[in-house]
């Protein structure tokens, strides 16, 4: 039997399934900045305060926009807006039918993999209490797609 991923949309999975997809590598929690001229993208190595250096993920994940409501919630709804999201991402690549990655957690079944190949946040990042000047914290490897 194929796993839920290859046999159902987006749009046709359940919450449960859909919070599955979500690999933990920490990307969608990095500062970003966009050129105002030229509408070009940026990541830093700054993270959300609520971000975990440690579990690349969310200290307060049921309640985060209690304390940061600006925080972007992946839905099905806003998916194709998201740009921001990096190549890697399920959600996007899923999107994209691209298919998840050979290191993804639901195919490997090693969810440190992704930290070991260097595909997460751990160890790259610094929480945005601790940044002055999000400008001089610009970097490229969020945006690489290793597969």
């Amino acid at each position: 039997m194929k796993p839920f991923w290859e046999t159902k949309s987006l749009a046709e999975m359940t919450a449960e399934e859909w919070e599955l997809l979500c690999d933990g590598c920490g990307k969608c929690c990095l500062n970003k900045l966009i050129d105002d001229d030229t509408e070009e993208l940026y990541y830093t190595n700054v993270a959300c305060k609520l971000l975990s250096a440690k579990e690349c993920g969310c200290i307060h994940y049921a309640n985060r926009f209690q304390f940061v409501p600006q925080c972007t919630a992946i839905t099905i709804d806003n998916i194709a807006e998201l740009t921001w999201l990096p190549d890697s991402c399920a959600y996007r690549r899923l999107y994209a039918g691209r298919g998840l990655a050979n290191w993804h957690p639901l195919i490997s079944g090693d969810k440190k993999l992704m930290h070991r190949k260097g595909i997460s946040v751990k160890g790259k990042i610094v929480s945005e209490t601790k940044v002055r000047d999000v400008e001089d914290h610009i970097v490229i490897w969020p945006l690489l797609d290793v597969e």
